[in-house]
């Protein structure tokens, strides 16, 4: 009997143990997607930018982005998304031509894939902001 008490006692601190553990994960996952949510892209000004090839990168669990953006005569040329860890955000990938049309960082984000478009224009933006080379 008090071997049967022990194992359920233990059954039951692991299991409070997993729980305490889930909520700590997703609480700072909820965290984290909030940042998201308040997260604002700021403007570029291509004039003050030089010719060249310059590499962002931004993360925000779950999402991460590194951008290689290409500028010639004060204009974005080409954005190559070299890393774009996106859990089910893949459809944001498409916003690279929105900015490319726009020359700006002010596009709509993509619909279903708001976490993640967002994380890319951010990644833009460190790469074209001074020291992003």
């Amino acid at each position: 009997m008090k071997r049967k008490n022990l194992l359920l006692i233990i059954i039951l601190a692991v299991l409070i143990l997993l729980a305490g553990i889930g909520y700590m994960v997703w609480s700072s996952l909820q965290d984290n997607l909030d940042q998201l949510d308040s997260l604002s892209i700021g403007s570029i000004d291509l004039q003050t930018i030089a010719d060249g090839t310059y590499t962002g990168h931004y993360s925000a669990f779950p999402v991460t982005a590194t951008v290689v953006v290409t500028v010639k005569e004060h204009a974005i040329s080409a954005i190559q998304l070299t890393e774009h860890n996106n859990g089910q955000g893949q459809p944001a990938e498409r916003i690279t031509d929105d900015v490319l049309a726009a020359q700006s960082l002010d596009v709509d984000v993509v619909a279903g894939a708001t976490y993640s478009s967002k994380v890319i224009l951010k990644a833009i933006e460190t790469a074209l902001s001074p020291g992003g080379q």
